[in-house]
């Protein structure tokens, strides 16, 4: 907590700048959003409660950035995330998800995110106590006067132990010692490990059932079945994780995860509803078909949007300070297709701008993680180095803009295509042709003479991702 408290709203655009190019004005409201929501929780008098987040509507075509800075927001602010299609979601009384199951998938995140913290928090603990199990298997401890005593293990110019359990405490140190090093790790031990039990319960009801009432259904016949473990014999380093696993669990107590992460997710989720222009009508065209599902779903979207409370397997969870963003293309319907009550509800609007040849060329270059580095990260795995000049960006961006054009709008999304089909040869001749240590300098011309067909073919069927 505090380490999202130090965000300013300007430090949080500069995080975002490190992944995203252009989009300043979504930018600036998102962080804005996220500080207002760090604010609220500094207030301390009574007005705190009825403080609500300002929601976000986003507006513009595919790939201009609209999912990444929802994504990238949330990992700024180690907040509970999840971003859910609106299209897949069906009017309460059709077969399908219904609305509410977006803020049970919130509860799961933030249960990982809880579970995250406690979990190093209690690390070295753990790994004290592994460390005490295996030793158990490898070594026994004394428990009866038959104990036989071997010295063999006792090195020249030690004394001689003079108990059994004098012995066998020594040999624990020494091969305690070798499980620190790392020595004993490709040894095999025998442990019990957890066998899962699957519980097939889809069919009951016959999709009547809604999500919450299966998943405790399948919670409750899990709980009643017996827990069955099976012996397994693996190496050591295996083991450890394993072991860490449980032992873990056991210093964790669950019912404060719970607790925690269902007041995380209240003050602090971010659900992004993608492809909400779906289920708006279209401009134009009264109610009948298709549409009733869509104003159903919208209506039934409302309630979780302005504040209501969901019953999850880890408790009920109140909406009222959840941040919802929500995104559209709305190339066939308009905002104002919405529902008025569910428009109200999305107070910020913000169109995203088209990205020009310009952009193209700086999302090459500028972000942490630029499609230039990962496919140079690609390279360097096999021992190869792969160079762009400025040229060749410069060339890759323009044939990226110009395809967006005359073919189909889709955004950054059009650099993996075009990336693709440049370098999809080399990576294909590496490491047989192309060996380690060799050197791949990309120019305009080559840049020119491998993606020519791309420019000049304008069959769709081409460019479908």
């Amino acid at each position: 907590m505090e380490k999202i408290v130090s965000l300013t709203p300007i430090q949080i655009v500069k995080e975002l700048d490190k992944y995203i190019i252009g989009q300043n004005d979504a930018k600036r409201n998102v962080a804005i959003a996220l500080r207002n929501r760090i604010r609220r929780l500094m207030v301390t008098s009574d007005i705190q409660k009825d403080i609500v987040p300002n929601n976000i509507l986003m507006i513009g075509s595919t790939g201009v950035g609209k999912t990444e800075i929802a994504r990238r927001l949330a990992k700024v602010a180690n907040a509970p995330f999840t971003k859910v299609e609106a299209s897949k979601f069906t009017e309460v009384g059709y077969v399908g998800r219904d609305v509410e199951s977006m803020v049970r998938d919130l509860a799961e995140q933030a249960i990982a995110l809880v579970r995250e913290v406690k979990n190093e928090e209690v690390k070295e603990k753990a790994a004290t106590a592994v460390e005490e199990v295996i030793l158990d298997i490898l070594i026994p401890p004394v428990k009866s006067a038959g104990f036989t005593r071997n010295v063999s293990n006792v090195q020249v110019g030690e004394d001689l132990p003079s108990t059994d359990e004098e012995l066998n405490e020594r040999t624990r140190d020494r091969f305690r010692e070798k499980l620190r090093n790392g020595e004993l790790d490709d040894r095999k031990i025998e442990i019990n490990v957890k066998a899962s039990s699957p519980v097939g319960v889809g069919m009951i009801g016959n999709g009547m059932m809604d999500d919450a009432s299966m998943q405790g259904l399948q919670d409750m016949i899990s709980n009643m079945m017996p827990k069955k473990t099976k012996k397994r014999k693996i190496p050591i380093s295996e083991a450890r994780k394993i072991l860490l696993e449980e032992e873990m669990s056991k210093l964790i107590d669950f019912d404060e995860v719970k607790e925690e992460a269902v007041k995380l997710a209240e003050n602090n989720g971010i659900i992004f509803i993608d492809e909400i222009d779906k289920i708006a009508s279209k401009s134009g065209k009264g109610g009948g078909g298709p549409d009733v599902s869509r104003e159903g779903v919208q209506r039934d979207l409302l309630p979780i949007v302005e504040g209501s409370a969901v019953n999850t397997k880890y408790g009920v969870v109140n909406t009222d300070h959840i941040l919802f963003i929500a995104a559209g293309a709305f190339h066939v319907s308009k905002p104002s297709d919405l529902i008025p009550e569910l428009q109200g509800r999305f107070p910020i609007r913000v169109e995203l701008q088209s990205l020009t040849q310009e952009d193209f060329s700086r999302i090459l270059r500028e972000p942490k993680n630029a499609l230039t580095k990962q496919y140079q990260a690609l390279f360097q795995a096999e021992d190869v180095s792969l160079e762009f000049n400025d040229e060749a960006i410069e060339e890759v961006a323009r044939l990226a803009f110009l395809i967006n054009q005359e073919v189909e709008n889709i955004g950054a999304r059009r650099l993996h295509t075009v990336m693709s089909h440049l370098l999809n040869d080399f990576l294909f001749e590496v490491p047989d042709t192309i060996q380690a240590n060799s050197k791949i300098m990309i120019t305009k011309d080559m840049v020119q003479d491998r993606l020519s067909t791309l420019v000049k073919n304008r069959d769709l069927s081409q460019y479908i991702l």
